[in-house]
């Protein structure tokens, strides 16, 4: 399997020819099938060099369960993915990712918030949504698909939290809505810490995802059916050490000085007792 490169194609067709198990870890948003509306005063018309953002919604999930299975395959077992989507809304009714994303073989580790920092939608249907999701899929280790929990995430990944408040990109303007480099670079460096391994972006656009596996020492390999995103996105990659501060920004909040255990084991971590005790003034003024 070529690596550190985009292939141009469709991204179930090419998926389908990559081998088994190949890959480590991977994060992705797909075209959210907003039937190119507009999606907001803030933003024109989401349109695409190529693919169609007004798809059947029965065969657009579809097609994302089959692409998901088709990303279970390669994965390397113990592997995660990384799938961001958002909710929709078709004449009032609800349409959540988590509706075609549970029927894939994933298993579901959790769903992340990516609050997005800006403006909501003006019109006052409901509350504005301000977020996107971020699911974390899991694939088990061999042996232990009955424990699909996997490895414990180190104290300066997990300290961030369930709710990743990350403002969008807004220096790349040729692909609708591009990733903000700090949500791939986190979400690969937490679960790959130091290790290093291959990173895959089938719906690579442009080229976020790749550039944060670059910077951070991993192997990539993107997929993108359109060929002026993918010479652009190529173009960036050959620049990516531009970028590096704001990876390093996003490194930065990966720190703890000592971990609760730590704590404990040097004698600085407070006893229960001796917390209760503190609390206790506190109580009795409520009463």
């Amino acid at each position: 399997m070529k690596k550190d490169t985009i292939i141009i194609g469709d991204a179930l067709t090419v998926l389908r020819t990559l081998p088994d198990n190949s890959v480590d870890v991977g994060v992705t948003s797909p075209p959210y099938n907003k039937g190119e509306r507009d999606k907001g005063w803030l933003v024109d018309k989401v349109i695409y060099d190529i693919a169609s953002d007004r798809k059947d919604e029965v065969e657009y999930q579809e097609e994302q369960i089959n692409v998901l299975n088709e990303l279970y395959r390669i994965i390397k077992p113990g592997g995660s993915f990384f799938y961001n989507h958002k909710l929709r809304w078709n004449r009032g009714w609800l349409i959540h990712p988590y509706h075609w994303v549970s029927k894939t073989k994933w298993v579901i580790r959790q769903e992340i918030i990516w609050q997005r920092k800006i403006a909501g939608n003006i019109r006052g249907w409901r509350f504005w949504q301000v977020d996107e999701r971020v699911f974390w899929l899991c694939k088990p280790r061999k042996g232990e698909e009955n424990e699909p929990i996997g490895e414990e995430l180190k104290p300066r990944h997990a300290k961030l939290t369930s709710i990743w408040q990350i403002r969008p990109e807004d220096k790349i303007n040729w692909v609708p809505d591009p990733f903000p480099l700090a949500l791939p670079a986190r979400c690969i460096y937490s679960v790959m810490d130091e290790r290093k391994g291959c990173v895959i972006d089938p719906y690579a656009g442009s080229g976020t995802t790749l550039v944060a596996a670059k910077l951070l020492g991993h192997e990539f390999l993107g997929i993108e059916i359109s060929e002026e995103y993918t010479k652009k996105a190529l173009e960036r990659l050959l620049n990516a050490e531009r970028e590096k501060k704001r990876l390093l920004e996003e490194l930065k909040l990966h720190q703890v000085e000592l971990t609760f255990q730590e704590r404990k084991q040097r004698g600085i971590a407070k006893p229960r007792k001796t917390i209760k005790k503190a609390l206790a003034p506190k109580q009795e003024r409520m009463f």
